[in-house]
């Protein structure tokens, strides 16, 4: 698993130069995870190094300084809050929370034990217990709260617009030997769908309950990949790359969704034990809901777009047709 000089460097000579301006990267090992499953462009490595395990992440291209600060800001807040599952971030030899080096910026966080396997025991203490954590996160981002449209609602309605105006033009997707099987075969599943239900729900986007609402930061790409857990117990809450400003119901729609599904005893146990950490008001379950619904429907027309009009390409093809699959097992219900 480890090569006997100090860097494993897995055809990345950056490696060693990154490390070098930390502390913890004396005497380092390093493993590739690759995207680790995911779709974002970041790159990410496991340390090992004296000083403990660490994760390392190169971001990707677009993401900039006054962002990254702003993300790392949050995280040491909820971790001096005393949340133990959030990250530690790493400072360089010169106190710094980043490392810019060949157009990309990277970070070193501490490694959070845990798996995130969720789906292989799918208990109401489990989820209660990640809605939990995710409750004490925006408890201890709230004080940047304010006022305004929600912004998840605006995304979705830019992405219903798109997806109107592919339709106008006759568009619809050409299947393609060049795909995994899997792919194609939810694709052809998702399709009349989409195509037939879009319309209805930009409608029901534009007088949503999500005008003047409490925005503060969010995860907002809080999934169930993203929560670890040793037993019942959540260790860990990993990957802030897409921290922004919104309202706290995108994030209890993403995750109650890719946890519980429709399974109502999750989902209620899941808002339960959120609502022990935090208040929800009946307007705030009702944008909780019509943004996972909503997320579900734009997600599996993003899928199509992305991959049979964009021609966009993924690390992992079969991986990205079962997030596919489970957008469209959800809306065939």
């Amino acid at each position: 698993m480890f090569s006997s000089s100090p860097f494993l460097v897995a055809a990345d000579e950056t490696l060693p130069e990154v490390l070098r301006c930390y502390a913890v990267g004396d005497k380092a090992t390093v493993m590739p995870l690759g995207n680790h499953g995911g779709f974002s462009g970041a790159q990410l490595w496991r340390v090992f190094s004296p000083a403990g395990e660490f994760c390392l992440r190169r971001w990707p291209a677009g993401v900039g300084s006054r962002q990254l600060t702003e993300t790392h800001r949050l995280i040491d807040h909820a971790g001096n809050a005393g949340l133990t599952f959030v990250p530690h971030i790493q400072r360089t030899r010169d106190g710094k929370s980043m490392v810019s080096y060949q157009d990309r910026l990277w970070e070193v966080e501490s490694w959070l034990p845990g798996k995130a396997d969720f789906h292989r025991q799918p208990t109401a203490e489990r989820i209660a217990n990640a809605l939990t954590a995710v409750a004490r996160i925006h408890h201890a981002w709230q004080s940047a709260a304010c006022a305004g449209s929600c912004p998840a609602i605006q995304r979705r309605l830019v992405c219903a617009e798109r997806w109107q105006k592919l339709l106008a033009t006759g568009w619809q997707p050409r299947l393609s030997a060049e795909q995994p099987p899997a792919m194609n075969l939810w694709a052809q599943r998702a399709w009349p769908i989409v195509r037939e239900r879009t319309g209805a729900l930009a409608l029901r986007l534009q007088i949503s309950p999500g005008n003047q609402v409490p925005l503060q930061p969010c995860l907002c790409d809080i999934w169930h990949d993203h929560v670890l857990f040793s037993s019942d117990t959540v260790t860990g809450i990993v990957d802030y790359g897409s921290v922004r400003i919104d309202h706290v119901a995108v994030d209890l729609a993403r995750l109650i969704g890719s946890m519980a599904g429709d399974d109502q005893q999750l989902r209620e146990s899941a808002l339960e034990a959120y609502r022990r950490q935090r208040a929800l008001s009946a307007d705030d379950t009702a944008l909780m809901e019509l943004l996972d619904e909503s997320g579900t429907l734009l997600g599996a027309a993003n899928w199509l777009m992305w991959v049979y009009h964009d021609g966009r390409l993924f690390p992992d093809m079969e991986k990205a047709a079962l997030r596919l699959a489970a957008l469209v097992q959800r809306l065939e219900i």
